[in-house]
Parts: C-alpha cells; structure tokens; sequence
C-alpha cells in the first residue's frame, strides 16, 4: 500500500492533530465536527496530506489550531492558562484521524465525509487501547459501505428525484430501491434490467453505480 508520506512523520502528525483537535475543543469551545469542518477547508489540512513538514512536525498541536483557524478567518479566544494535554478522546480522535489518513492516503475530506470526528469521538472506548489496525478495519468497512450508499443515493438526488419517483420511472419496486440505498441488499447483485433500468433514468453508467 502506497502511504500518504514518509513513515517517519506520521507520529507527529498524530501527536500535533490529537493536540489540535483537544486545544479546539476545550481552549476554543468548539464542537469537534465543527472544527473538522474547518481543518478540512483550511490549507493546513493539504499540507498534512501531502508531507509538508512544516505542518507536521515544525509546528505545535495548539499552533496547528490557531493556524487553521486563521486560515478560515477566525479570530481565536484568548486562553489564560496553558492547557494540560491529557489523553482525552479529543486528543485520541486527532490521533487517530491522522494515521488512519497517513495509511490510507485518502484525504481528511473523504475520511471525515464518511466518518465524522463527532463519530470518531464515540469510538474511542474501547479503541484506544487496541492497535491503530483495529481502527484501520472499521473505518476501512465504513467508508467503503457509504462509498456505494451514497453512489446510487447521489445520482438520484443529483437527478432532483424522489424515492419513489425514482422507482415509478424505473420500475424498480420502492422497496427494492431503498434496500439498495440502505446497504440491506448488495446492488452489485442486482440484475442486468434493474441496473439498466436505473441508469437509463440516471442518465448514467452501470459502473458509476455499482463498486
């Protein structure tokens, strides 16, 4: 598997964005998602993915923060005190975020789309005491299951449709249809006549429904 960067940064990556993450939340008062949501938008977020040192390892967790903030036009609060970074499942959600992007080499905007960091938070019992692989595989199968919800649920939405215009203009049974968007039925099992039926509607290929 192809990395995202040179192994030998990926623990400061994680140490700043576990720190990052932490000071937002309890020094910046920010909501994990939201914050997320701006590191995804700001530069910084770039920089990790694509190795820059000066964002991995030549800058604080907490100077990662206020950059990111910067970046999005944020002016940040003052804090009084230094902040005691203890593990918090903030911290841990940074952390792992950061390997999970690191081993994968997607991109924080594909991984956070799919694994929110308010979702991530809720994993950390019990899998901050399990190995960084066991976070790899959940992920791994979450992402990869909304990948292919959302491909048949995005080529229907970006055709302005319904459900249930959908399945009218396709004569794919209503209940068949949100099966196939839902992930209870395998859409790659689907028949040749469902999938052309819906691509005819889509406008689309087989292949841009199907993984």
């Amino acid at each position: 598997m192809i990395h995202a960067y040179n192994k030998e940064y990926v623990s400061d990556a994680m140490e700043n964005l576990g720190e990052a993450f932490d000071y937002a939340v309890h020094a910046q008062n920010l909501n994990l998602n939201r914050f997320s949501s701006l590191f995804v938008n700001a530069s910084a977020s770039k920089s990790i993915e694509n190795g820059n040192p000066k964002y991995i390892s030549g800058m604080s967790g907490t100077e990662l923060a206020l950059t990111v903030l910067s970046q999005n036009g944020i002016e940040a609060k003052p804090v009084k005190s230094l902040v005691n970074y203890e593990k918090s499942s903030e911290y841990w959600s940074g952390w792992i975020l950061a390997y999970y992007q690191w081993y994968s080499g997607k991109s924080f905007g594909t991984i956070l789309k799919y694994l929110p960091a308010e979702k991530i938070n809720r994993m950390y019992n019990p899998l901050h005491e399990a190995p960084e692989q066991k976070f790899v595989e959940i992920a791994n199968k979450i992402i990869s299951e909304n990948e292919r919800k959302s491909k048949l649920q995005e080529l229907r939405k970006l055709a302005g449709l319904t459900q249930k215009e959908l399945s009218v203009r396709s004569g794919v049974n209503l209940r068949t249809l949100q099966q196939y968007e839902n992930l209870s039925k395998d859409i790659n099992k689907a028949s040749g006549n469902i999938l052309l039926a819906l691509c005819k509607v889509l406008t689309c290929d087989v292949r841009d429904i199907c993984s």
